[in-house]
């Protein structure tokens, strides 16, 4: 053929591969899964997408020539809020947005000859898929490891609805501008801590197998401590910090509660300092905890009461600040300035003492140009004082376990997973509640609850709500009146199992069979971005773990292998500075910029 005309020759070639059907699994034979992160269906496809699935269908095609039965399927992640956003501004249903996306962008991948297995395509958002989402929840729940409770969220009062951290922009929301406050919301939560240990120690088996940046970032995002738990007494009740360093408690001078901790207004009650803790709470509010946790200027409330040091006896001042999380640790800290930067910050706008208890082995330090955190010998300790500060560590810990103030504590960065979304576009989580029975779980016979379709999508509150139909329903203890829960699941959810679907797509009696999972699992081969590295990669480490516990599968981990593809970025270089950069001119030929350009290369 001359010219060579690519459409003509591809499309008579892809149409061969489909009629043959010479992508589809054999069933029989060393078996080898390769598999790329699938796509939201954002409408088109993009260079990045074309990058990371040429490198899984080469692997595909390799293997399959070497003899391999190969499984290599394709689906799409298909709940999100870009639809929803689409229905707000164009009117158009997110079900009918997506299903013309889905449709191009497999056309689309269909063009670039990828070697898929089309007969296990997925969505995320057919009812035939979310139903399992539903039966895993409600596995989940069983077992205690669904469980709800009142949280705080970055919430929108314009719009009504919570928003991620990474859709709080300068303190405003991204979508109308309108300032972010922080409100407690009672949503849904996954116990993903009570795999912390595992999720860590197995990490252990994916060295070498996986990027050491995905393995390091797992391990920090997890964030095992090994410290001490401690009771600093305050009247008639205690404030309980969790420490790394019990070796420094003597340099404890003051103590600082997160401003949403529980005892925090009932102490600046006590302390007669409720009007400035409500002033300071509702500055607090206004910003998210992403923008608090890396604020440079720290910001605090004394809150006129003070708390028993255990290990000195001196009476120290609690104060509430910007600086300190709830969500981490247990919300308070002991505040030691000379030996914590933050603190010696906060110490030094407010006038506060700071005294050190750990100096280096050689030399010394001047305390009044910043913290001292590295380890050395104690001062100012009591019987301590000289001590090597390793060896302190274990020493306070156990002197202060018999006086009856700590005790030995292992703590997780890592928090439980909150899957609660006020929106209409994901699985509905299967919960009723009933003024007779409270929260009842739907049977599994009732599964799944789909997405009403008489929801208004107006960009306030959650479209769910708007729907009669959906909401009310009866009871399935007592046959009484009851109302659905409106939110639905984290599209993470969706994504943290849908390789093992991929095992046996059309079963519907079960996400998947235990035989076709033990035949596939685990992926030999994964490959998508680093970005996802503490979040759907962690994530599906957790679902694997749970669903090995119930007997649903036998390999404790998903991914064997693991490839990150990294990032396309796009660059516009003009032809002028191009030939420029290469030291030509528009004058030379074109053998003159290949000869350059392979110079370069």
């Amino acid at each position: 053929m001359k010219p060579y005309e690519p459409r003509k020759v591809e499309e008579k070639w892809q149409r061969v591969w489909e009629e043959r059907g010479l992508f589809k699994t054999k069933g029989k034979g060393k078996k080898v899964y390769v598999l790329e992160m699938f796509p939201y269906p954002s409408g088109r496809i993009h260079m990045g997408h074309v990058r990371n699935y040429t490198i899984g269908d080469a692997v595909a095609r390799f293997l399959r020539m070497r003899g391999y039965d190969v499984l290599h399927p394709m689906g799409w992640d298909a709940f999100g809020l870009p639809a929803e956003n689409a229905a707000i501004k164009h009117g158009v249903h997110p079900a009918k947005w997506t299903e013309e996306n889905i449709n191009q962008m497999r056309k689309q991948l269909r063009m670039m000859g990828f070697s898929y297995d089309w007969d296990r395509e997925i969505a995320t958002s057919y009812p035939e898929y979310y139903r399992w989402n539903q039966w895993i929840f409600l596995k989940m729940y069983e077992k205690g490891i669904a469980y709800r409770r009142k949280a705080l969220v970055n919430w929108c009062p314009h719009d009504e609805t919570v928003l991620a951290n990474e859709q709080v922009i300068d303190g405003k929301c991204w979508r109308c501008g309108t300032s972010v406050v922080q409100k407690e919301v009672t949503s849904w939560f996954l116990r993903i801590t009570d795999y912390a240990d595992r999720l860590l120690e197995d990490l252990k088996d994916l060295e070498g197998k996986w990027p050491e940046r995905v393995i390091t970032q797992q391990r920090n995002w997890i964030g095992r401590s090994e410290g001490a738990i401690i009771r600093f007494p305050v009247g008639d009740t205690s404030i309980e910090v969790f420490t790394t360093r019990p070796d420094t408690i003597f340099g404890a001078t003051f103590m600082v509660l997160a401003p949403e901790h529980p005892l925090t207004e009932e102490l600046a009650v006590k302390g007669g300092k409720l009007k400035e803790f409500q002033e300071f709470l509702k500055r607090v509010r206004r910003r998210s905890t992403r923008e608090r946790a890396i604020k440079e200027e720290k910001e605090g409330v004394f809150l006129g009461v003070y708390a028993k040091n255990p290990a000195s006896g001196r009476e120290i001042p609690v104060w509430t600040a910007d600086y300190v999380l709830y969500e981490y640790g247990t919300g308070a800290i002991m505040a030691v300035p000379a030996h914590d930067q933050r603190d010696w910050e906060f110490a030094k706008r407010y006038g506060l003492e700071i005294i050190p208890v750990v100096l280096p082995e050689e030399g010394d330090w001047d305390f009044s140009k910043g913290a001292y955190e590295g380890k050395g010998r104690l001062i100012n300790s009591g019987n301590f004082d000289g001590m090597d500060s390793e060896r302190a560590k274990k020493e306070i810990t156990e002197w202060l376990k018999e006086k009856g103030y700590g005790d030995f504590k292992v703590s997780y960065r890592l928090r439980d997973w909150n899957i609660s979304r006020q929106r209409y576009w994901g699985t509905p989580i299967p919960i009723v509640y009933c003024e007779r029975c409270g929260t009842v779980p739907v049977p599994e016979d009732q599964l799944p609850i789909k997405l009403p379709t008489d929801v208004e999508f107006t960009g306030k509150g959650n479209p769910l709500a708007t729907s009669e139909e959906f909401v009310r329903t009866s009871c399935p203890k007592c046959g009484g009146p009851a109302r659905r829960e409106t939110d639905t699941m984290d599209t993470f959810f969706d994504s943290s199992w849908y390789f093992l679907r991929f095992c046996d797509p059309k079963n519907g009696r079960k996400p998947f069979s235990e035989e076709e999972a033990e035949r596939w699992m685990p992926v030999d081969i994964y490959i998508g971005g680093i970005e996802h590295a503490v979040l759907h990669l962690l994530y599906a480490r957790f679902f694997q773990k749970f669903l090995k516990d119930i007997g649903l599968v036998k390999n404790k981990e998903p991914f064997s292998r693991l490839i990150t593809q990294g990032m396309v970025l796009k660059r516009w270089v003009s032809v002028g500075k191009l030939l420029e950069f290469l030291g030509l001119s528009e004058e030379d030929d074109v053998e003159d910029l290949i000869k350059k350009m392979k110079e370069v290369a």
